[in-house]
Order: C-alpha cells, then structure tokens, then sequence
C-alpha cells in the first residue's frame, strides 16, 4: 500500500525549487588585491589629504628651520641681532634692515630668528621632557590602579591633585620669581626655564596616560601576555605603551603650542628669559611702551606667536582625525 508520509532516502527534498542537500552551492572567488595598512600608515595617508593641516605643518616647518638655521642666515645677510644702529625704530624696508631697527637701532629680522630659536627651543624640550614624565607615571599609575599596589595610583593622584588645585600661572609666577631670586648665573638661563616648565607641566599628559592605561590593561592582548607570565613592566612598556603613541603624538604637538604661550606669558611678564637673550615674549615686553613710535616692534612678534601656535593646534587637531580608528572616512 502506497501512502504520502512514505519516506524518501536522505538527501532529497520535494518541490521544484528545492536542491539537493548534497549539492554544493558555488561562490565567484574574489581575490584581494590591495596590502593592508596599519593604522600609523592610515593615519598618514589621511593626514595627507587633510590640506589644512599641511598647510599648518609647512609653516611651523619652515619658521622653525629659519629659526634654527638663524645664524646662517644672519651672517649671509651680514646681519647681527646684538650690533646696535644710530638709527632706531627704522620701519619695515629700510636700506639695510628687512624689518627696521629696535629702539637700540639693532636688526628686528635678526632678532626675531634668535628669539624663535630661544621660543622654540624652550616649547619643544618642555614638552618632550614633561611627556616623558606624564608617560612614565601614567601607565604605571593606571596599571596598578586597584590592584595589590593599588597604593601607587592613590599616591600619585594625590599628588597630582595638589598641584592642580593650584592656578598653572600662579604656580610658575612663584617658581619663577624664587628661581630669579637666586644669585646665579643660571638664574636667566633659558635652562631653568625649560626645568621649570617640565616639572610643572606634566600632570596633564599623566592623567590622560592614566585613563588610556586603566581601558587596555583589561584589553584581551593584554591578559594573554599576562597569562603568559609577562612581567609587569613589559605589559606596561611593551604591551600598552606603543598602542597609545597616536595620543602621544597628539598631545605632543598641543602641548608645544600651549608652552609657547606659557614661556612667552613668562617672559612678557619678565619672569621668562631675560634679555640681552631674545626670545618672542621678551620683544613684546620691551616693545609695549614703544608701540607709538615703532608698532612693527609688537605686531611681528605678537604675529609669530599667533601663527605659530595656531598652527601647532591645527596639526593637533589634524592628528587626532587621522589617527581616529573609527573614521569612515576613506580617502582614495
């Protein structure tokens, strides 16, 4: 007797639609061509193509290279940013003196190449020595933090606590007037200013260290390296450090601009470097009560400064786009 709940062998279904099990449904093979990129290659091809940021990029480039190669430059103009003229506070474009003269007749372009190269100077090494203490401090602050020597963290938040709670300024106006104070010769040096700045200035990196390092100490990448035996101070520097130097880069161009305000603020006030030595913040405060006779001696400067750090917050900003994995941005 023939019924319809008859079993069919395996593998066969009803229906004209239907395939056999059995049958095996064929994909077109695609091959990839392209190489994979990391994120630091990605970063730069986005940076690239962020115009605004290459812009900002050439100039401080080219400001910092004129004013490093200062002495070059000075010696084949046959010019000299301490040889005074019987002339003073000569305009922009007189014979002899691209930019005119200062109210002691000396050469303003000079000057202005030494004083970016003082400015400069002091931004860039207070800002890579304070970030090599926030570094530091921050992933040994964060991996720690709750642990068995939970006590690190708490100590140095303490700390840092403290020295926030006073106002930045107030702090190095103190710091520097004691420093002046002293009877020394290193008193003036742009040395002490560059310490001062560096110890007073890396409480920001820190926390922001910190707060990176407490997200990937609980990362998979790092609880197999824990698993494996890796001791603390590899997870730290081995493991976290080198996933967080798109933050670093970025910090490190902002801070370099946030420096050069402070030195120049420092100096304006004539807490900063003193003269003969130039720097752009002393121009300004020697300029002030001249600006009636010779209003070039406070806008080059005080432009210089503007455009600088401008530029420096630009690529800042430029960078943390480019390194921003979550960007959906593709750029061809």
């Amino acid at each position: 007797m023939t019924s319809d709940s008859q079993t069919k062998p395996i593998g066969q279904t009803t229906g004209t639609h239907e395939k056999p099990a059995d049958s095996v449904i064929s994909l077109r093979e695609e091959q990839y061509t392209g190489e994979s990129e990391s994120l630091y290659t990605l970063a730069l091809r986005r940076l690239r193509h962020d115009y605004l940021s290459m812009i900002a990029i050439t100039i401080v480039l080219v400001l910092a290279a004129a004013s490093f190669l200062a002495p070059v430059i000075t010696d084949a103009l046959n010019l000299s940013y301490t040889r005074t003229d019987a002339a003073a506070f000569q305009s922009i474009g007189a014979e002899g003196h691209i930019l005119g003269t200062d109210d002691l007749g000396r050469d303003i372009f000079a000057r202005l190449l030494y004083a970016g190269r003082i400015s400069l100077t002091i931004a860039i090494s207070a800002a890579i020595g304070s970030l090599v203490i926030g570094i530091s401090i921050g992933v040994i602050a964060g991996y720690y933090q709750g642990g068995s020597l939970g006590f690190v963290d708490d100590a140095i938040m303490w700390f840092v606590t403290t020295l926030n709670s006073i106002p930045t300024l107030f702090l190095l106006l103190i710091v520097a007037s004691v420093m002046r104070s002293q009877q020394s010769a290193l008193r003036s040096s742009p040395a002490v200013l560059i310490v001062i700045l560096t110890l007073l200035g890396w409480t920001g990196t820190m926390r922001l260290v910190r707060g990176e390092t407490l997200a990937r100490r609980e990362f998979e990448y790092t609880i197999a390296a824990r698993a494996l035996g890796a001791s603390d101070r590899r997870i730290m520097f081995v493991h976290i450090l080198p996933n967080i130097y798109s933050i670093i880069v970025v910090t490190l161009a902002i801070d370099i601009g946030s420096l050069l305000l402070v030195e120049a603020a420092l100096s304006f006030l004539g807490l900063g470097v003193t003269p003969p030595t130039p720097s752009w913040g002393n121009m300004l405060s020697n300029a002030q009560s001249f600006f009636d006779r010779g209003p070039h001696l406070v806008i080059l400067p005080g432009l210089l400064i503007v455009v600088t750090v401008l530029c420096l917050y630009i690529i800042g900003d430029g960078l943390r786009d480019a390194f921003d994995p979550q960007a959906s941005k593709k750029v061809a």
